[in-house]
């Protein structure tokens, strides 16, 4: 897949007040500061288009972003979708009632969205399994929600640790899950998974049009 044009489109308080539900859509979450928006500036080459920060929680609105791509470069069927960039889950320093109101959105965006095809979980490929992520990660289970694992930041840390730490984040899974679900090691710096994660895109685009 190759991204032809992304742009800023809109930002809602509320899943009522998103777009119109038309295009294949697909979602990034994850704790705050795991480089979300890192991810999303590196998979669209538009360093500019995602606000990053190194404040966590910055993110507070469902930012919608519409994508514009053609199967390979050159190619003249144009593919339109939206991207979307979810507040983080987890640590913010925010009030408690501000927080329970970002997990409603949350999970009412998640639950409600129905042209949402797939969530990107986004997990920072430094540390050990963290609960916090399995939680939301069953959360999402038992919501029957399709979703991808994205371990980010692999240029962080060195080779064999990444491959501990996410060894040991699918083995925490297993305890519980019957089957895994998929997982792209990512890093924004090297441009490492992107092309895995666009094809992943492309392919559903595509099982939904019908081609």
């Amino acid at each position: 897949m190759h991204i032809t044009k992304a742009v800023y489109l809109i930002s809602s308080p509320e899943v009522a007040q998103c777009p119109p539900p038309d295009k294949p859509e697909y979602a990034f979450i994850g704790r705050s500061n795991v480089g979300k928006s890192s991810l999303i500036n590196m998979l669209c080459k538009n360093q500019k288009l995602a606000k990053t920060s190194g404040t966590p929680g910055k993110t507070q609105l469902i930012n919608h972003f519409e994508i514009t791509s053609v199967s390979k470069e050159g190619a003249k069927d144009f593919s339109h979708w939206y991207l979307v960039d979810l507040p983080g889950y987890g640590f913010a320093k925010v009030s408690q009632s501000n927080r329970r109101k970002w997990e409603q959105m949350i999970e009412n965006y998640l639950r409600k969205r129905e042209n949402l095809l797939m969530v990107f979980i986004l997990i920072d490929s430094r540390h050990e399994p963290q609960k916090l992520d399995l939680d939301f990660v069953n959360q999402l289970g038992e919501w029957e929600i399709p979703f991808t694992l994205v371990f980010t930041k692999a240029d962080k840390e060195n080779q064999r640790t990444v491959s501990k730490n996410v060894k040991s984040f699918l083995e925490e899974m297993r305890k519980t899950w019957q089957f895994l679900p998929a997982n792209v090691v990512t890093s924004a710096i090297k441009q490492m998974g992107r092309e895995k994660i666009l094809s992943m895109i492309e392919q559903t685009n595509q099982q939904v049009s019908g081609e």
